[in-house]
């Protein structure tokens, strides 16, 4: 293709991820996990989608803003960022995007729906996959892109094709649900089928069309929901985020686009793709990321595997020992440890939502928390104390804060900090410390180009993350959580 057709990506950036669990939670979804060569899935997918156009659109729950924010700022160029005030699955997210097409003055625009934490290795395959799907999208047809099979997997949906209907795109016979191990056989065997990525390509108003024919009750839902436009004069450049109406968009009916459009709809096509993929979608696909030794086993970071066979270890942050085992998975993670054996790998969604029943914190968030000024994590907790280490980026500050029931103490071990307690406002660097009373109004700011990192030991009758009075804040947070 000499001239390249300008598509922009829209990154599907939603779900919880909770068949990684433990490494992969609700407060830190799979896609934000930096799982590959220290880059997250999203970074990954962001890599590979910029050299299709000059715009991109991620769709994600308001809850991950400051995340997506973090992975946008190493992916440089113009984006737009519908942020969710609930989740309501991919039909209603992909309309959004079409709407937001729309509204921007671009109804003919192609639209790329990408999951945000597929693993693509050969992002010059993606790219020339995409494009064989052109003719037929601009043509007014939904276009999906199915994975050529390499095994009978379970793990998967499947699209059955028929003949060529524009350039290299295949017609869809249909959309075959997760089969069972025979069924599975069987499709392979016929050589007609593909797994069903989730990945489409269309026109902004083809899809907007297919949803009031399929499923106007979504679409409906969404305008409503969509907020009016930017007046371009005013708009900043960069990352522009759009916030869809709390109550109106809770009113949308969740259902994923396969059930509400692709199963009926009759202008649909699939192109099929052959390079290496992977939906990360289970700790046996997170395996096979990793090479296996003679004996099938597969370690990261620390993990030692004497007289073991065909055992995954994921041990970053201290030695993990699997001695004499056989088809294990071993997860380690400062908070929580998960041993499994390999065939019940899809079983650890449900072991979360039993751990997520019984109220355990493990099961929703990590030891290590994100915040939009930093991260800290809570190294140490006791009766009446806490010990936190803290990372603040560079030219970002806490809210101004006050505590009722803990007083602080403040270590800074690298960087310089910023600190206003009370009417007074000093500098502190490397080695030096300082005290909050319980009370007393303070805030921590990073006036640097490196990273601040501080050692805070909360003492008191109460350590409650809600023990926060915020008087001002840059990230408009309400006084809740810190």
């Amino acid at each position: 293709m000499l001239h390249r057709t300008i598509i922009t990506p829209v990154i599907l950036c939603g779900g919880a991820g909770t068949r990684l669990w433990p490494l992969s939670r609700k407060s830190l979804p799979k896609q934000f996990v930096p799982l590959i060569g220290g880059k997250s899935l999203l970074q990954l997918t962001l890599e590979r989608v910029r050299p299709l156009g000059p715009n991109l659109m991620v769709v994600t729950a308001e809850g991950h803003r400051f995340m997506v924010a973090d992975a946008l700022q190493r992916s440089p160029g113009a984006a737009q960022v519908i942020l969710e005030p609930v989740a309501r699955n991919t039909a209603a997210a992909m309309a959004l995007a079409a709407l937001l097409s729309a509204q921007n003055g671009e109804p003919e625009a192609l639209l790329l729906f990408c999951p945000s934490d597929h693993h693509i290795p050969d992002a010059v395959a993606f790219v020339s996959t995409v494009e064989q799907g052109v003719p037929a999208a601009e043509s007014g047809a939904i276009v999906t892109f199915g994975i050529v099979p390499s095994s009978p997997s379970t793990a998967y949906g499947y699209i059955e094709h028929g003949a060529s209907r524009a350039g290299q795109a295949l017609a869809v016979e249909r959309f075959i649900e997760k089969p069972n191990a025979d069924k599975a056989l069987q499709l392979l065997l016929s050589g007609q089928v593909l797994w069903n990525a989730g990945i489409f390509l269309c026109r902004a108003s083809a899809l907007l069309q297919a949803l009031q024919q399929h499923a106007p009750d979504i679409l409906a839902s969404c305008r409503e929901a969509l907020p009016a436009p930017v007046d371009p004069a005013t708009a900043e450049p960069g990352t522009h985020w759009v916030a869809p109406l709390p109550g109106a968009f809770a009113a949308c009916r969740s259902q994923s686009i396969d059930y509400a459009v692709m199963e009926h709809h009759a202008h649909v096509a699939v192109v099929p793709y052959t390079g290496a993929w992977s939906d990360v979608g289970s700790w046996n696909a997170v395996a096979e990321l990793t090479p296996a030794d003679a004996e099938g086993n597969r370690v990261q970071g620390q993990g030692f595997v004497p007289l073991s066979r065909d055992t995954y270890i994921h041990a970053p942050h201290r030695p993990v020992v699997a001695l004499g085992t056989q088809n294990l998975f071993i997860i380690d993670t400062p908070d929580a440890l998960l041993v499994a054996h390999r065939d019940c790998a899809e079983q650890v969604k449900d072991v979360v939502a039993q751990l997520e029943s019984l109220e355990c914190a493990q099961a929703v968030i990590h030891r290590k928390v994100a915040r939009p000024w930093g991260w800290y994590d809570s190294i140490d907790i006791g009766e009446r104390f806490q010990v936190k280490r803290i990372g603040v980026k560079p030219g970002a500050a806490l809210s101004l804060q006050k505590h009722h029931h803990r007083a602080e103490h403040w270590i800074v071990v690298k960087g310089t900090a910023e600190v206003t307690r009370g009417r007074e406002t000093f500098l502190l660097s490397e080695n030096q410390s300082t005290y909050i009373p319980i009370g007393e109004l303070h805030r921590l700011r990073n006036p640097g180009k490196l990273e601040l990192e501080m050692i805070e030991v909360q003492s008191g009758s109460y350590l409650g993350e809600d023990d926060i009075v915020r008087l001002e804040d840059t990230y408009g947070r309400v006084p809740a959580t810190q």
